[in-house]
């Protein structure tokens, strides 16, 4: 695979060639433009390596360009590389930490129990006797991104001399976005700090536990983490229900449990804490379940404290609950999100406009969460948003498929030159993992019903009583000295309709349209009647030179210019007839 090539250095000729031939194996390009065959795409991004795994990692977070298909398919995207010899691992290590191997650690399993495209990971233990896992790098790992990367900035610079609609999609800043992303993933230290900073925030909440991290023996391309028990929850999820009725009830209360501990944890990661995790899908979340003699066993736990998390000076009484002899562990921090405080309220305000049932309400939320990309209609979008949300909001707040819906309202914003803020996409996209852990440990559970209590107590620290007070006051105030003109203004109707200096303004559905279209066609109108009146020119030109060369060349240079002007006309037309519908296949 791309790591046997790696182990000596790639030109970027070697590897633009090795693209090239990969790509049209699996038809890519062809493939890609029309939303179809997504398998191929993915094994070509496999076959490629991290960085095209990335890539594919970044679309399947992008449903605003990508079809379903393609984002279930790419969410399948594994790693598929040779494993580094122990000799190959000892030499990375020492040359990171100047220290060898059996200096750190007591033990240290020489064959890998992982492998994936950026590293491989062993289990070994401390000097104290505490199990960890080490991540190594592979050696030339950072060498092959860099390349990419490099080429694709070059071919960027190619695209954007090519005339192609980017209205919804920015290719510099995807570079930029995919640049930051995979420079992270290969600086370990990115990882580092972001698992710390997730066990603060989730190690022992409920029955959640997140694996200690070990800076001191951690350098750029080495990762030592705490080793957790536990199996990936897939397995749970697969599980066939017993055919003993109190087993099965026993397990369908488990998987309850579970269900609503994720989805209350993932509430609180991403409107308390603004840090959460961007790819939990079932391999990286364990689940285990205790022995009778661990002490964990008598652990309890206190309901989540909303008020506290959402920094009120309320005083709410938590009860404390036992904790059921099982335990949910997070893995893997390299994809995380994190979202401003003024865009977490942005989402809130989504959600709890969805409770109300107002259009116009969900319509200004979303507005708030997204990127202008080009003049929009707002009349148009919130009519075509309330068509869209009619269903939805029918249904009631706890029948909401929210992340399905989400997906959809992405599409709805493109067709109106709005894009979805990156960090929401990467929250939609964190969302539906969690939702698809849910669906299948418990089916009946809905993830708004979960929430709404969250919703009320956002809605209440973000309402300020005082404030809605002192506007109410004002509103009425002003009301009632508008109300005493109100005889005044209609004498002042009626005198201007009298004397027949009355004005009306209107506007009509798609006026900034139309009117572009009328422009365009004024200004062809214009073009063709100087085109007449060259080409006529040039005839009488022409014909009257008798034999006076510099009149004939003036004639003939007058067709020439006509001409060209025609094929300018008539390629301009097609580009736009071509730009029009490339942008309805998307």
């Amino acid at each position: 695979m791309f790591l046997n090539e790696e182990k000596t250095a790639i030109s970027q000729t070697t590897r633009l060639k090795q693209i090239i031939k990969v790509l049209n194996q699996h038809s890519f390009l062809t493939n890609f433009y029309r939303q179809k065959h997504p398998e191929e795409i993915r094994q070509a991004l496999e076959e490629l390596g991290p960085t095209f795994i990335k890539i594919g990692q970044l679309l399947s977070t992008r449903p605003d360009l990508v079809s379903p298909a393609y984002i279930k398919e790419l969410r399948q995207l594994q790693d598929h590389v040779d494993i580094d010899p122990y000799e190959t691992v000892e030499q990375t290590f020492e040359e990171q930490t100047g220290k060898r191997i059996d200096e750190v650690f007591k033990t240290f399993d020489k064959t890998p129990f992982a492998s994936a495209s950026i590293g491989q990971t062993h289990h070994a233990t401390l000097f104290d006797g505490t199990n960890v896992v080490v991540k190594v790098q592979h050696p030339a790992v950072t060498q092959l991104i860099q390349t990419d990367l490099a080429l694709f900035k070059r071919a960027l610079g190619m695209v954007e001399h090519v005339p192609m609609d980017f209205s919804v999609i920015d290719p510099k800043r995807v570079l930029d976005e995919l640049s930051t992303s995979l420079l992270h993933e290969i600086d370990t230290t990115t990882e580092v700090q972001n698992g710390q900073e997730f066990y603060r925030l989730n190690n022992d909440y409920d029955i959640i536990e997140v694996p200690r991290v070990y800076p001191k023996y951690c350098t750029q391309k080495i990762l030592v983490n705490e080793a957790m028990p536990g199996q990936s929850i897939k397995q749970l999820m697969n599980e066939k229900k017993p055919t003993d009725e109190k087993l099965a009830a026993k397990i369908k209360e488990r998987n309850h449990y579970l269900a609503h501990v994720l989805v209350e944890n993932f509430i609180k990661q991403v409107f308390a804490d603004h840090f959460f995790h961007a790819d939990p899908h079932p391999g990286n979340v364990l689940f285990y379940e205790l022995k009778p003699d661990d002490p964990k066993l008598k652990a309890t736990s206190k309901d989540f404290d909303y008020q506290k998390q959402l920094g009120s000076n309320e005083i709410e009484i938590q009860k404390e609950h036992p904790l059921p002899p099982y335990r949910l562990v997070y893995l893997d921090f390299g994809m995380m999100g994190r979202l401003s405080p003024a865009l977490t309220d942005g989402i809130a305000k989504v959600v709890i406009a969805l409770n109300t049932k107002s259009t116009r309400q969900v319509g200004q939320a979303i507005l708030g969460i997204c990127n202008r990309t080009g003049e929009i209609d707002e009349q148009n979008f919130y009519s075509q948003l309330g068509s869209f949300l009619s269903p939805y909001l029918n249904a009631g707040l706890g029948g909401i498929d929210l992340p399905t819906m989400l997906f959809q309202i992405i599409s709805l914003c493109r067709q109106n030159n709005l894009q979805v803020k990156p960090e929401v996409t990467l929250l939609i996209k964190a969302f539906s993992s969690i939702e698809g852990i849910v669906a299948a440990l418990d089916p009946e559970m809905s993830l708004m019903e979960v929430a709404k209590p969250f919703a009320k107590k956002y809605l209440l620290k973000h309402f300020n009583w005082r404030d809605s007070l002192e506007s109410s006051i004002w509103q009425a105030r002003q009301t009632a000295l508008d109300s005493a003109a109100i005889p005044s203004h209609v004498n002042d109707l009626l005198e201007v309709l009298s004397t027949g200096q009355a004005k009306i303004n209107f506007q009509y559905k798609d006026q900034a349209r139309v009117l572009r279209n009328l422009e365009r066609m004024l200004n062809r109108l214009l073009i063709v009647i100087v085109l007449a009146a060259i080409i006529l020119g040039s005839s009488i030109l022409v014909e009257g030179s008798s034999g006076h060369p510099a009149i004939f060349k003036l004639g003939t240079a007058g067709y020439s210019i006509a001409i060209i002007v025609i094929i300018c006309l008539f390629i301009g037309d097609l580009y736009h007839h071509l730009k029009k519908h490339h942008k309805k296949r998307l």
